[in-house]
């Protein structure tokens, strides 16, 4: 069988199961109205949640480095693409998040494939909540550490599993998302940060959707939930709330050095480019300059979840700006999103293996500057769409 017969008998089998994807063109800056595919639409479907991406300061910030210092690094951390930039980031990372050191990655998915087999082998063992995000999956089967999966949010489940492994493990790695990435729901970080340290295991937490979004200062979900100090690994993203893009690994110094030396994900890879590194040190700067981007992010998801309640639609387990309105089967799904799309309105539908089978979704992602009559409309909109794909 040739390389093209191969291609064409596998989307054929992906078309047949309803997971066929492609990609839509969007035109324009990263804002609330874009076009997608042609046609202009109010965007609830991104991640640049404080509408940041193309925010003056940042835009200016990135393209001063990049005048001066150039559109890349020129190669490695480790060879010749450590410029002072990265460093003055770090530092300023770790400032903002309360750790003594960050570490930045290409991205999020680099920084969990790189880190967690840098902290577990063979002989160890990871504790994951079953809605883990696929790059803590994929990190995890890079360990070759064996991985104990609990039942999504179940306290009982994960002070079960922590025991079992506690006495037969070198190391325990417990791996969470601060935001559940499909569900908008929050790990219940209080309960297992003290279950963590009740069984001597290590925390993780990956908080790219929390990180400028939660908590009174905008450091997510740990100062969200009162556990900055339990934490021992912060992974996170400059890519989303910050506008820019790439990720970073924030802990202890001598974590970051063991991430130097033996995080295969960041060795072998070109260091990031210094725009969008000025970039994010401009979004750190914004993000705790003006509060407000955040507290209206939330505003505005609170009403959108209200919104859907009062057409009796469900988002539950949502508490944050990602707001799932689950469908069930994949073709009605993606039904309603193309008929939401004439209409004006992007959200995108996803679909196994984003979301476990038989649990498709309309992924809703409101920002900071949607106003309260697009977030209405949009969900008066959601209403008449299931009610005509059902019809």
């Amino acid at each position: 069988m040739s390389l093209d017969e191969f291609a064409r008998e596998r989307l054929e089998q992906l078309r047949a199961h309803g997971t066929l994807r492609r990609m839509r063109v969007l035109d324009g800056a990263q804002a609330p109205r874009m076009r997608v595919d042609g046609r202009q639409v109010l965007l609830f479907a991104g991640s640049n949640y404080l509408d940041l991406a193309h925010h003056p300061e940042l835009v200016d910030a990135g393209v001063r480095a990049t005048r001066e210092l150039g559109c890349a690094a020129g190669g490695s951390r480790l060879i010749n693409g450590n410029l002072r930039l990265h460093e003055e980031l770090e530092e300023e990372l770790a400032k903002f998040l309360g750790t003594d050191a960050a570490l930045a990655f290409a991205t999020g998915y680099m920084a969990n494939v790189g880190l967690i087999p840098t902290l577990v082998g063979e002989g160890d063992v990871v504790v994951s909540d079953q809605l883990a995000h696929a790059s803590i999956i994929d990190g995890c089967r890079l360990s070759r550490a064996p991985v104990r999966v609990f039942a999504h949010g179940d306290l009982d489940a994960l002070e079960q599993a922590l025991r079992e492994v506690a006495s037969t493990r070198r190391r325990v790695l417990l791996a969470l998302d601060g935001v559940y990435s499909m569900d908008g729901d929050i790990a219940p970080l209080a309960e297992a940060v003290a279950l963590a340290r009740r069984f001597d295991a290590i925390v993780l937490l990956d908080d790219a959707h929390g990180t400028g979004t939660l908590g009174a200062g905008g450091r997510g979900t740990p100062e969200q939930c009162g556990v900055r100090e339990g934490v021992d690994v912060l992974v996170g993203t400059l890519g989303k709330a910050l506008g820019s893009f790439g990720a970073f690994v924030a802990g202890s110094r001598l974590l970051r050095e063991l991430l130097v030396n033996q995080a295969r994900s960041f060795i072998f890879s070109c260091a990031l480019a210094p725009g969008p590194v000025a970039a994010a040190r401009s979004a750190l700067a914004l993000v705790q300059r003006e509060p407000w981007r955040r507290e209206q992010l939330q505003r505005n998801a609170r009403r959108l979840r209200d919104a859907l309640a009062q057409h009796g639609i469900s988002t539950a387990p949502s508490q944050t700006q990602i707001v799932p309105v689950v469908i069930g089967e994949s073709a009605r799904t993606m039904a309603v999103c193309e008929r939401l799309l004439a209409r004006g309105f992007y959200t995108q539908g996803i679909r196994y293996p984003s979301v476990p089978e038989g649990t498709a979704r309309l992924r809703i992602t409101p920002m900071a500057s949607h106003t309260g009559a697009e977030i209405d409309a949009l969900a008066e909109a959601v209403a008449e769409e299931l009610a005509a794909v059902d019809a």
